[in-house]
C-alpha cells in the first residue's frame, strides 16, 4: 500500500481578508519608500539635468554641427520632462525592491519549493530589464537615429522638441525593458504546466513571425529598430527554453514515497 501524503504545510496559514489588505498596505509603503529613496539620491546625484543631457547623447551625436541642443515648445516642458525623466530613473534603479515587494506579499501563499524560485527570478527579471535599456541606450538609438539622419534632406534643419524625444526614448526603454522578459515568461508558463517545452520548441516557428509582429507595432517606423527589438525577442525564447530545463528540475515539488513497506 502507499503512504499517506504528509500534511499540507499551508494548511492553517490562511488569514482574514482584513489581515491580506493590512499587508498589502505595508508592501506598497514599502515599496514607496523604495521608490522616494532613489528619487532623493537621483536628484541629488547626477541631478535631473545630468540624466536629460545623458539620455541626448544618442541624437545629440546625428545632429548637424551647431545644433546639439533640443528644443522646449511647451511652456512648462523646461520644468516637468527632467522631472518625468528623474522618476522613471527612479523607477528602474529600485525595480528589485519594488519588484520583491510584491513577491514578498505572495509569497506566504506559496509552498516552499516554490519559493525557491523566488529571488533568482527577481535578481534574472531585474537583469534582463537592465540589459534591454542598456541596449536601447548604447545600441540602438545611435543605430536609429544614424538610420533616420541619411533620410533627412540638406534644406531641413531636425531641432527634435525635448518632451517628444523623451517620450519617445522611455517608449522603447519600457518596449525593450518588457521585451527582454521574455525568459522570465517562458520559464513560468512552464513552470505552472500551461505548456511543456515540446509545446515551446513547436511553437518556435509562430514565436518568430509574432516578435516581428510585435517589433513593428510598439517601436518606431524604423527597419533598424524592429529588427533591434525582434531578434533578440528570438534568441530569448530560445534562451528561456534552455533555462526552463534546467529551471523547473531545481524548483519541482519532491515526490511523496509511493514505496510499500
Amino acid at each position: 500500500m502507499s503512504s499517506n501524503p504528509g500534511p499540507d504545510e499551508l494548511e492553517g496559514t490562511e488569514q482574514p481578508f482584513v489581515a491580506h489588505l493590512v499587508e498589502l498596505r505595508d508592501r506598497m509603503i514599502k515599496a514607496l519608500y523604495g521608490l522616494v529613496i532613489a528619487i532623493a539620491l537621483l536628484a541629488a546625484w547626477p541631478g535631473p539635468s545630468q540624466l536629460i543631457d545623458w539620455l541626448a547623447i544618442p541624437i545629440r551625436n546625428h545632429m548637424p554641427p551647431g545644433t546639439k541642443q533640443l528644443i522646449a515648445t511647451g511652456v512648462f516642458s523646461p520644468f516637468f520632462i527632467p522631472l518625468k525623466v528623474l522618476v522613471m530613473a527612479a523607477v528602474l534603479l529600485s525595480l528589485p525592491w519594488l519588484i520583491y515587494q510584491a513577491w514578498a506579499f505572495i509569497a506566504p501563499g506559496l509552498y516552499s519549493h516554490e519559493k525557491r524560485f523566488g529571488l533568482p527570478l527577481i535578481v534574472f527579471g531585474s537583469l534582463l530589464a537592465y540589459s534591454g535599456i542598456a541596449f536601447v541606450q548604447f545600441f540602438v538609438l545611435d543605430r536609429m537615429f544614424g538610420f533616420i539622419q541619411k533620410f533627412t534632406p540638406e534644406t531641413v534643419q531636425a531641432t527634435p522638441d525635448i518632451a517628444s524625444y523623451v517620450e519617445t526614448i522611455l517608449g522603447l526603454y519600457i518596449a525593450f525593458g518588457l521585451a527582454f522578459q521574455v525568459p522570465i515568461v517562458v520559464i513560468l508558463l512552464v513552470r505552472v504546466g500551461l505548456v511543456t517545452l515540446e509545446q515551446l520548441k513547436g511553437f518556435r516557428s509562430y514565436f518568430i513571425v509574432l516578435a516581428f509582429i510585435i517589433a513593428a507595432v510598439i517601436t518606431p517606423p524604423d527597419v533598424v529598430s524592429q529588427l533591434a527589438l525582434a531578434i533578440p525577442m528570438c534568441l530569448l525564447y530560445e534562451a528561456g527554453i534552455w533555462a526552463a530545463q534546467i529551471f523547473v528540475k531545481q524548483t519541482t515539488k519532491p515526490e511523496e514515497d509511493t514505496s510499500a513497506p
